[in-house]
């Protein structure tokens, strides 16, 4: 009886946690990028973030959103697609914009030129809309052909959750080339883990599909492993070298 009487408290506070945990999904990936993103507006330099952070989260989520079309998965992994494309969008706008003011007597690159050695470094931000557009346009035309293969679907998925799951690997290489963390901000790695840990309790706890948990820990054992090159390089540390400009928070190089 008195486990009934708490049911109108109980209810209502278990839908405000589950409305919570999915914001928090829905933007939390986001929220490591806003302080880059004002960084670079205030200094008018975005040297010390690399756009192919936009590329790789770019890629992973569209294929995630190609992926719900072939198995329907949580809502608010769906949205957070959504969000992080929106995000990375106008990432990619005001990085583009700052590197042209910057840049003086530099030969405009376009997407249009199909040249790869400039490949994602163009001129215009509508070029890497482009980009983007005539990417999405395949994939969604094979995923349209092929929706019916389960193996192709579930193919699809791992494509989405593998991408991102590495996205940390190239800034835990630049570390270990460099044996040494100057530049990156410690900061931010406790973010992505933190945000990485409670993203992977969310598709366990949620019976997200397998490839959503496969990367989740994945992110995290990276995470973790730039945390340790941290802390080995600060008991290290090697001797002064002359400077070199290194990206300050990109989770890539």
């Amino acid at each position: 009886m008195e486990a009934e009487g708490l049911d109108w408290l109980l209810v209502p506070l278990h839908q405000l946690v589950s409305w919570g945990a999915a914001g928090a999904m829905v933007f939390g990936g986001v929220v490591p990028y806003i302080p880059q993103y004002r960084d670079i507006r205030r200094a008018q330099n975005a040297e010390g973030f690399s756009t192919y952070v936009c590329l790789v989260l770019l890629v992973a989520n569209i294929l995630r959103i190609l992926f719900w079309f072939g198995r329907h998965f949580e809502s608010p992994l769906l949205w957070q697609s959504i969000v992080m494309i929106l995000t990375m969008l106008l990432m990619l706008k005001l990085c583009t914009e700052v590197r042209v003011t910057n840049e003086l007597n530099v030969k405009r690159r376009f997407f249009a030129d199909f040249d790869p050695h400039h490949f994602w470094h163009w001129s215009s931000f509508g070029d890497y809309v482009q980009c983007v557009l005539a990417f999405t346009g395949v994939a969604g035309y094979v995923t349209y052909l092929s929706i019916d293969s389960a193996l192709f679907v579930e193919t699809l998925g791992f494509l989405a959750v593998l991408t991102e799951a590495t996205l940390g690997v190239p800034q835990l290489y630049r570390n270990y080339c460099h044996q040494s963390t100057e530049g990156m901000s410690i900061k931010m790695v406790l973010m992505w883990t933190s945000g990485d840990t409670f993203k992977t309790a969310y598709f366990l706890l949620n019976g997200a599909p397998l490839q959503f948990s496969v990367c989740g820990l994945l992110q995290v054992l990276v995470d973790l492993a730039i945390l340790g090159q941290a802390y080995a390089f600060a008991r290290h540390p090697q001797k002064p070298a002359p400077h070199v400009a290194h990206p300050a928070s990109a989770k890539a190089l």
